[in-house]
């Protein structure tokens, strides 16, 4: 299959062979924020990618997988395979927190800071641009998830109470705000998985979800905020309690060991709970 591009328009520089596949990656993430590269088109093959950077076959291939890990470009197999630009994408970001949560670097007071922080941005975004199909939506994923809570399901609880942070981030409309509201929340589910429910979650998640409804509906920004904010505080305390207790330590795999530098308290989760 031919490429897509113009060869006389995909101009590259030659690499300085102190610096490899990372330059030759930046450089293909430079054509891509120029609009040289758009979603969809196919890149030159890698024999030819190779020739005109002036490197070898594998300095080409191993700057293509860390494009690919990027989120950037995709990497198909076969008779009509190659390497193509991707939309824009938040697997990169959500990727990169998961590695820092495994790797030790993300604590639970770094998450709970950073879920109220983000919260809040959302909510005063959210509450100048949601509509109210979008709030409909949020209702019933408030719906659906009371009503798994009532049958004992805890997975498919905790699903909904996911999903609701990430369908409310979407209301406003940001990728940047959807992205990082995605990354925190895979973060959690990994905890979440770990540490379990907590009873404390069961009394208070429902009427907090409740009253959040009612002041998007109102846009009242504010009392918004002020909501989430109280929730996400009383859902750490709690995680944090049965995470401590004896006997509760998170039962996930061990990640590897953390870098050198400030570590968490032994015995305590890595991230706070989701909710």
């Amino acid at each position: 299959m031919p490429s897509s591009l113009d060869p006389d328009g995909f101009d590259v520089v030659p690499i300085n062979p102190q610096r490899i596949f990372q330059e030759v990656a930046n450089q293909l993430r430079r054509l891509i924020s120029e609009g040289k590269l758009r979603p969809g088109d196919k890149l030159p093959p890698e024999r030819e990618l190779a020739k005109r950077f002036g490197v070898s076959r594998n300095t080409m291939r191993e700057a293509l997988r860390a494009l690919e890990l990027s989120g950037l470009i995709e990497l198909r197999l076969g008779a009509t395979g190659g390497a193509f630009v991707l939309p824009g994408s938040s697997n990169a970001v959500v990727a990169g927190m998961r590695d820092l949560y495994f790797l030790g670097a993300i604590t639970p007071q770094h998450l709970t800071e950073a879920r109220i922080a983000v919260s809040a941005a959302v909510i005063r975004v959210a509450c100048a641009r949601i509509t109210d199909e979008e709030i409909d939506a949020l209702e019933a994923n408030v719906a659906a998830a009371e009503r798994a809570r009532q049958a004992g399901d805890f997975e498919e609880r905790t699903r909904h109470h996911q999903a609701f942070h990430v369908m409310l981030a979407c209301s406003t409309h940001n990728p940047v705000l959807i992205a990082t509201t995605e990354g925190i929340m895979e973060i959690t589910r990994q905890f979440v998985k770990a540490i379990g429910p907590t009873d404390e979650q069961n009394h208070y998640t429902h009427p907090s979800r409740k009253r959040l409804l009612k002041h998007l509906r109102a846009r009242d920004t504010e009392k918004a905020v002020a909501e989430m904010s109280a929730a996400l505080t009383k859902l750490h305390r709690a995680y944090m309690v049965k995470a401590e207790a004896p006997g509760n330590a998170p039962s996930a795999p061990a990640p590897p060991p953390p870098p050198p530098g400030p570590r968490p308290a032994k015995g305590r989760p890595r991230v706070p709970g989701a909710a």
